[in-house]
C-alpha cells in the first residue's frame, strides 16, 4: 500500500507533497531533519493522505497534486484534510 501525503509546516506556512509506502517512518525522516527539501520546516504535520494499490499510481498522484499546488483544487484538498 502507497500513500501520497501533504505536510504543513507552522514555521514557515509551507506545503510538501510526497509519496511513500511507510507513512510513520516518513514523517519521523522529515521531522528528524533527513529530507533535505523538508529540514527548514520542521515540525512538519500530516494533514492529508491517499492510499494507493501500487507506487506508479502514488507517483502519478504526487505530480498531479503538485501540477496545482496553489489552485482551487489544491486548497479544497487540504480543506479536506484539516
Amino acid at each position: 500500500m502507497y500513500k501520497v501525503y501533504i505536510l504543513h509546516s507552522e514555521k514557515n506556512k509551507k506545503y510538501y507533497i510526497g509519496h511513500t509506502n511507510n507513512i510513520q517512518d516518513r514523517i519521523r525522516r522529515h521531522n528528524r531533519k533527513l529530507v533535505n527539501s523538508t529540514k527548514s520546516g520542521c515540525p512538519w504535520k500530516i494533514i492529508y493522505t491517499e492510499d494507493f494499490d501500487n507506487k506508479n499510481d502514488a507517483y502519478r498522484r504526487e505530480f498531479q497534486i503538485k501540477a496545482y499546488k496553489g489552485g482551487e483544487a489544491f486548497k479544497n484538498l487540504i480543506n479536506m484534510g484539516r
